[in-house]
């Protein structure tokens, strides 16, 4: 698979992750807006980035594994994101929060990976 396409994919599925959060967490503070799904989605899809740069490319990974690709990603997105959220927030998320967030996208990161190697391979 192109890598490109991969970090479409990736960058897909960390704004599906954003998208699923804002509805689910929308309210009177944190309205549903393109805007607020924007900045929770910035901080995790700057992690998928980042393991672009640091993993990825260097390392010349088959982007549609799972390991160390999927892995990679996933990690480096929920680290970034939950940092960036607690740097914005003024602490550590709550248990629950990091839970959610980290099965969440670990679902849509590895499970188009998943899919791609049933359907194509």
């Amino acid at each position: 698979m192109n890598r490109w396409l991969a970090l479409l994919f990736d960058a897909l599925a960390i704004a599906l992750f954003a998208l699923f959060a804002r509805v689910a967490h929308q309210s009177d503070d944190m309205p549903l807006s393109v805007s607020g799904w924007f900045s929770t989605m910035l901080p995790f899809l700057a992690g998928v980035f980042l393991a672009y740069l640091v993993v990825i490319l260097p390392l010349k990974v088959h982007v549609d594994s799972i390991r160390p690709a999927g892995l990679s990603v996933w990690v480096f997105a929920v680290v970034i994101g939950l940092s960036v959220w607690g740097f914005n927030n003024g602490g550590i998320p709550h248990w629950s929060f990091m839970i959610v967030a980290t099965t969440a996208s670990a679902i849509l990161v590895l499970g188009w990976r998943a899919l791609y190697r049933v359907i194509c391979k």
